[in-house]
């Protein structure tokens, strides 16, 4: 009876762990010589492409920082202490969020977290003059932006948390953090064709007169290539500006005009703006 070669071979048996194992027979002394030797194992088909790359990102994530993957205070979605409920599900089911940090009187001071489900049983209340967002919000964890994302993601899993409010150095709000955008740095970020290469280049323009700008673009680096005279004291980012105009968390496509510009999303996801177009506002003369 025939029997498959591979059959023979008991290094086809082996599961990719054990061959990976049998790869790694020296041990590394640091992050890089571990990558070398990862990536020895990729060249030797013992890890695929696909593999090796999210590896790499977990190793990365030790050296990543909570404040270069929040979301900036300008782009959060937020409920106000003191709203009734009428004026809180539009908002809610606009944004498609399940958390919702809840603001006092500025956003500068979140006292809790209101979860989306927790306002079912409101819903067919009725007498929602009953309603408050503070008898069912949940306490707030908090946490700083200097923090290494190994170490937060190892307190999520810890305290069971799935989000966490970033306070700068001054113990102001400077953003939000969710277990979702830790894990997005191991399983990595889908490429967009609007994608700009450069990481340092906030701001490219195109051949049609058009701007592909970053949402993390500053307010500051906006006047400066532009020469405008944006000030906002309530955002710090193009992206924190824009979103403030749209009152809503906008789709990808939908755009916008502020002043001599029109702003078109080209990528965002139900948390944030990632990508925006920028071109001017073609003004049509009156006829006489």
């Amino acid at each position: 009876m025939k029997t498959n070669a591979a059959d023979d071979n008991p290094h086809k048996r082996r599961s990719w762990l054990k061959r990976l194992l049998t790869t790694l027979k020296r041990e590394p002394k640091n992050q890089d010589q571990l990558k070398i030797l990862l990536r020895k194992a990729k060249d030797q088909h013992v890890l695929s492409s696909e593999m090796l790359g999210m590896l790499e990102r977990m190793l990365q994530i030790s050296d990543i920082q909570v404040r270069e993957v929040m979301v900036p205070k300008g782009q959060l979605v937020v409920v106000e202490k003191g709203k009734p409920l009428n004026e809180l599900l539009p908002l809610i089911i606009e944004s498609g969020h399940s958390r919702f940090p809840v603001i006092d009187t500025t956003r500068d001071h979140v006292i809790g977290i209101l979860l989306a489900k927790d306002l079912l049983a409101y819903c067919f209340d009725k007498d929602p003059i009953t309603f408050e967002v503070t008898d069912i919000m949940r306490p707030a964890n908090f946490t700083a932006q200097s923090k290494r994302l190994d170490i937060l993601l190892h307190e999520f899993r810890l305290k069971h948390n799935h989000m966490a409010i970033v306070l700068d150095e001054y113990g102001h709000v400077a953003g939000l953090i969710t277990i979702e955008d830790i894990l997005e740095q191991v399983v990595g970020d889908i490429e967009d064709e609007y994608d700009i290469d450069d990481e340092e280049d906030q701001i490219k323009k195109m051949n049609d007169a058009s701007y592909i700008i970053k949402a993390t673009t500053t307010i500051d680096e906006f006047n400066t290539y532009f020469k405008e005279n944006i000030n906002d004291e309530d955002v710090e980012t193009v992206g924190g500006w824009v979103l403030k105009s749209f009152t809503h968390l906008p789709k990808r496509g939908e755009s916008i005009k502020i002043g001599p510009w029109r702003f078109k999303v080209l990528n965002c996801d139900n948390r944030r703006i990632y990508l925006l177009e920028m071109r001017p506002v073609k003004f049509k003369r009156k006829e006489e």
